[in-house]
């Protein structure tokens, strides 16, 4: 379970709050205005941020001490991180280890990763080479190899076209549901939630609400995402 216990983040004159669980293996859409901290809100767990108060923790355990790298956390930023000068598979590497040295059943293990994602064959070509559709699928098997209970995702395929999108966020359900990962994802398109997440959370006003049923949600939004919505 992810308890984020009496947080409060800050980001210069930027402030925001939240307080609540979200059970293991569950999906979660943030949704709300752009500028509201669902991207603070992603920062803070995978410890790119520190809160002003309040606790992060994940199964009961204060995730504080821990930087991002040794946090139980895997992260689809919104362009992919790819290094332009490696390879795909060197790319997908980086997941298991920074510096590398990968050894065969590393090597075995990133081959696998393309292959569930669709990229057999392209192990050798650069990020450049590559179509957008099959950058974030490169982006998605690094997230893969890294085996991390808690999934991530900060908009990474927003610049995909609507069909694309679409399975491109299939694959990271499968990839999750596969996994047992708990799922988070920004997203400002209700039908993406309404796709992906059984729960979402309304981001706004300096807030993070506690999760509800996506489809109870939208049939009956509060005030603050009926004002964002139009």
């Amino acid at each position: 379970m992810l308890t984020l216990e009496n947080l409060t983040l800050r980001q210069g004159d930027f402030g925001m709050t939240a307080d609540w669980s979200l059970p293991a293996g569950a999906r979660l859409a943030l949704i709300g205005p752009s500028g509201a901290g669902k991207s603070t809100l992603l920062a803070a767990i995978s410890g790119f941020l520190a809160p002003a108060s309040g606790r992060v923790l994940w199964r009961g355990e204060d995730l504080a001490p821990l930087p991002p790298g040794k946090r139980p956390v895997a992260m689809l930023f919104q362009d992919g991180n790819l290094f332009p000068h490696l390879s795909v598979a060197r790319n997908v590497g980086l997941g298991l280890r920074p510096d590398l040295r990968l050894t065969d059943e590393d090597r075995g293990a990133v081959t696998n990763a393309l292959s569930r994602v669709g990229l057999t064959g392209l192990e050798d070509r650069r990020p450049a080479q590559l179509s957008g559709g099959q950058q974030s699928r490169a982006a998605l098997a690094r997230v893969l190899v890294m085996q991390r209970p808690l999934l991530l995702l900060d908009e990474p395929f927003s610049a995909l076209g609507p069909a694309l999108r679409r399975e491109m966020l299939d694959l990271v359900g499968e990839v999750a549901e596969e996994a047992g990962a708990t799922l988070i994802m920004v997203t400002h398109d209700p039908e993406d939630a309404r796709r992906m997440a059984g729960l979402t959370a309304v981001v706004a006003e300096g807030r993070a609400e506690a999760p509800v049923a996506t489809g109870a949600l939208f049939a009956d939004p509060p005030e603050s995402l009926r004002s964002y919505l139009g």
